[in-house]
């Protein structure tokens, strides 16, 4: 099978755009790229059916190189069939190449291998072939040497059947269905653990079919048995195992078929539960996997495409009580003007003081709006700033600060911010964050910014893969102004990278103001195929071309200015002239396919366009300071602040999250919350339970 067909197999996607994709990839296209301007080679293929095909040619290559390997290993031990060489080369499921390679593998000394030592294979043989005859006959020939007595000759011998039967693919593909299919998981809490393990009282004995499992409980489970506070099994009944053994191997009821039988039982409880059972437990493992890391993608997606305020001169606050306030005033590119430490909460009490410089401050620096980190005293500062009387009108937005501290001792801030202290920076990046949490939200792993799913149990590999996917996807989805962004945003820019980032940061420091998409080639290694990447997705304001500020790729501006020529008007009278772009038609520009034609056409309409939506102020009730002032019954406005596959986690206004259990999310069934709500909606919610002691909140979607 090649590479296009495997691909085809696994992914249903035409076989043609397949081989197109495949060439781009090794032309050095990328993802973003290809799905934007390279339409009319994929059929109008996405951006998550290129990461398919992508992550299927990486397995292919994978597999590929696995079969080389093994049939290199059994060729050197001279055992190479030309039946098993076409077994192997025709195998492209992973788990099935190991079953084949399984019999010739190198293995320590095990009982078998003991056992044929003493020469017992071929007693093994005889009493396998159930051919009749009296076993302790039969063993009384290999009564010799090492080997004392009948006994020890039938039970070695029934140590080298255990193993065949281990070792049969077809066995082990069989065994392999029933476990998937009719595995019990079963938890039980270790001796001596309750007290280590009270957050994991639901599941001390705990039972469930497998495949029946959701991802998250699944995930609490194996972190619960990782603790070492359950031990945590996944087998099908027992007798039903044993008895598709004894109809696969067992061929009558003589002497020899009762000790195949028994070889049949030594075989799956000594070497086929456990590596099955381990199989099994790891497929559940990579399937919960995939769920929690494809619901972590989507939130990251949603946090990173948030509403940004856009470019206004902040105050930002990271609250605090005992340490105080950290304020920070920030101009409208992001830079730092000024910071003091304010202490309006207990124990000091300086809320007078503390309110007089705010006002101050908002005044001496033209701010305007406010930024409130939503941590510790975050509800107490707000209620201070909102008493305020300013000299103008003051926006005050709640923002989330998850990831603000690792970004503040991060060597991208210590490198911004030389010369101020954690806290400071970590009070800017909450600025940043209400004026473009895309560009500040991506200098900070995107694990620590609040909106996983047991982020640390599952495939850190595969869990960073999708979620760098999430971020390019964003980055080059918004564009990335190449005159202000920061390095970092840069280098998620496709087609550059850190170095080719930071040396645009250095000819901007140099040279000045990039004037044009043209300019960009004057950059120290960025050559054409960079520069084919990377243009559609740069922006240049108030440039010297103004196509440069819109998604229209330089390789369509040669279209533009034919259709500007069509109408005799230059190209920026065009530029969101609706009336003349709505009355063109393919059909006058034969050369032009139907996907590149609508896509500069739709961008000439609306230039630039931020995709993401404005930012909103959301006013939790006035009446809650803590969770002793909920009462069931209540509706509350909220925010979403995490989305999960059980359902959403709601801020009400307090310290504590509320859920809606995905029960609760809607008057039908739910089985994908995401479906339902998003990150940052704003949600009316009415308390249907309470916890006090536990402090939970159950909550219903209004």
């Amino acid at each position: 099978m090649n590479q296009v067909d495997f691909i085809q197999k696994n992914s249903g996607l035409l076989e043609q755009s397949i081989k197109n994709v495949l060439h781009l990839f090794d032309e050095g296209a990328t993802v973003p790229f290809i799905s934007r301007y390279r339409k009319e080679m994929t059929g109008g293929m996405d951006e998550v059916q290129l990461a398919l095909i992508r992550d299927e040619f990486k397995r292919y290559t994978s597999i590929v190189s696995r079969q080389k390997t093994i049939l290199t290993a059994i060729d050197e031990q001279g055992k190479l069939t030309q039946e098993l060489k076409a077994s192997i080369q025709t195998c492209f499921d992973m788990i099935a190449l190991e079953d084949l390679y399984l019999p010739h593998k190198l293995k320590r000394l095990t009982r078998g291998e003991k056992a044929k030592k003493l020469g017992l294979e071929p007693l093994a043989k005889m009493i396998m072939s159930q051919r009749g005859g009296n076993p302790n006959q039969m063993a009384e020939r290999f009564v010799k040497g090492t080997v004392l007595d009948q006994k020890m000759a039938i039970s070695g011998a029934k140590d080298i059947i255990a193993e065949w039967i281990n070792e049969n693919s077809n066995l082990r593909a069989r065994l392999r269905r029933l476990f998937e299919r009719k595995s019990t998981l079963k938890s039980k809490l270790i001796k001596g653990k309750e007290l280590d393990g009270e957050k994991y009282k639901d599941y001390f004995d705990h039972s469930e079919p497998l495949r029946r499992c959701a991802s998250h409980r699944f995930l609490a489970l194996y972190r619960a048995n990782r603790e070492g506070i359950v031990s945590l099994k996944a087998r099908p009944e027992k007798e039903e195992v044993l008895h598709e053994l004894e109809r696969f191997f067992v061929k009558g009821k003589d002497a020899c078929g009762v000790l195949v039988q028994e070889a049949c039982g030594e075989s799956y409880k000594r070497l086929l539960c456990p590596s099955l059972e381990n199989e099994v437990l790891n497929f559940a493992k990579e399937r919960a996997d995939k769920e929690a890391i494809s619901v972590f993608s989507k939130n990251l997606r949603q946090l990173l495409l948030a509403p940004p305020l856009g470019a206004k001169r902040i105050l930002a606050i990271d609250p605090g009580f005992r340490t105080g306030c950290k304020v920070v005033c920030i101009d409208q590119y992001g830079s730092l003007l000024t910071n003091a430490t304010l202490f309006p909460h207990p124990p000091q009490k300086q809320s007078s003081k503390a309110a007089a410089k705010i006002a101050q401050l908002v005044q001496a620096y033209k701010i305007d709006a406010i930024a409130i980190g939503d941590g510790t005293a975050g509800r107490e500062t707000e209620r201070l700033v909102k008493h305020i009387r300013f000299d103008r009108s003051i926006e005050v937005y709640v923002v989330r600060e998850d990831g603000a501290s690792i970004y503040s001792a991060s060597a991208i801030a210590r490198k911004e911010f030389p010369d101020y202290d954690v806290t400071v920076r970590g009070s800017v990046s909450i600025g940043r964050r209400l004026m473009d949490p895309l560009a500040e939200l991506v200098k900070i792993d995107p694990k620590s910014v609040g909106v996983g799913q047991y982020q640390h149990e599952v495939n850190q590999t595969l869990l960073k893969e999708s979620l760098d996917d999430v971020v390019v996807s964003c980055v080059n989805t918004v564009g990335v102004d190449v005159n202000t962004a920061s390095a970092y945003l840069l280098s998620y820019v496709s087609g550059l990278g850190p170095t080719l980032a930071e040396n645009i940061v250095q000819y901007r420091t140099v040279n000045g103001k990039i004037n044009s998409r043209t300019d960009l080639k004057k950059i120290k290694r960025l050559g054409d195929g960079a520069f084919q990447q990377s243009a559609g997705f740069i922006r240049i304001q108030n440039g010297d071309n103004p196509l440069d500020n819109s998604s229209v790729h330089p390789e369509s501006y040669d279209f533009v200015r034919r259709i500007a020529k069509f109408y005799k008007v230059n190209v920026t009278a065009l530029i969101g002239n609706l009336e003349l772009l709505s009355c063109l038609k393919q059909a006058d520009f034969p050369e032009v396919d139907r996907y590149t034609f609508d896509d500069v056409i739709s961008e000439l309409k609306k230039p630039g366009r931020d995709p993401r939506a404005q930012a909103k102020i959301l006013e939790f009730d006035s009446r809650l300071k803590s969770i002793a002032d909920i009462t069931v019954g209540m509706t509350l406005k909220g925010i979403v602040t995490n989305v999960t596959n059980f359902g959403a986690f709601i801020n009400v206004g307090i310290k504590e999250n509320g859920l809606i259990h995905k029960s609760n999310l809607a008057n039908t069934y739910v089985e994908d919350p995401s479906q339902f709500i998003a990150l940052h909606e704003h949600v009316e919610v009415q308390v249907i339970e309470l916890d006090l002691q536990r402090k939970r909140i159950g909550l219903k979607k209004v």
